[in-house]
């Protein structure tokens, strides 16, 4: 049973540190890959490494500061890198780097299972935001692609439950 943490417990959880170079270039080679895939498989990716990049650090902090900042620079990256207007993924992974950080402070987030789930769910929001930001603050045409966006967080979520565990042997232990 997942039990919401109380203020003793919270207290006891760990907050996870990890070397610098894994903070350096994890992020650079999720939005290297990002952006080079979907060139590679003529078209369109089945997955957001960004995101998951941004989820995994803002779980692991427990800090939905550092999520929020995380994810505001995947993104704007992200849009620097492809052909999105700049901020609309920013302004998207903004909001799943906080509310990662903030569920990573509210439950125990160490299993895999509520790791998946969080990412699935995360991932449709990201769209949701994108489509919204592009269809209701730029005034573009953008049409929601609800398989297409579906398969992208089964994607996004079979990506992570490959990355998390190897992200997870670079922790520092005590």
């Amino acid at each position: 049973m997942m039990r919401v943490l109380g203020a003793d417990y919270r207290r006891d959880l760990v907050i996870r540190s990890y070397p610098f170079w894994v903070y350096a270039l994890a992020p650079l080679a999720a939005l290297v890959l990002q952006a080079w895939l979907p060139r590679l498989l003529h078209g369109y990716a089945w997955f957001d490494l960004p995101l998951v990049i941004t989820i995994y650090f803002a779980l692991a902090r427990r800090d939905p500061i550092q999520g929020t900042i995380m994810g505001a620079g995947m993104g704007l990256f992200e849009d620097a890198l492809t052909h999105h207007a700049i901020g609309v993924n920013g302004i998207a992974k903004t909001v799943a780097g906080f509310l990662a950080g903030s569920v990573g402070i509210r439950i125990d987030v160490d299993n895999l299972t509520i790791r998946m789930l969080m990412t699935f769910l995360l991932s449709l929001l990201c769209s949701a935001i994108y489509i919204l930001v592009y269809r209701v603050l730029l005034g573009m045409d953008q049409e929601w692609r609800w398989l297409e966006e579906l398969m992208k967080a089964v994607g996004t979520s079979a990506a992570a439950m490959i990355l998390f565990p190897l992200l997870d042997r670079t922790q520092i232990r005590d």
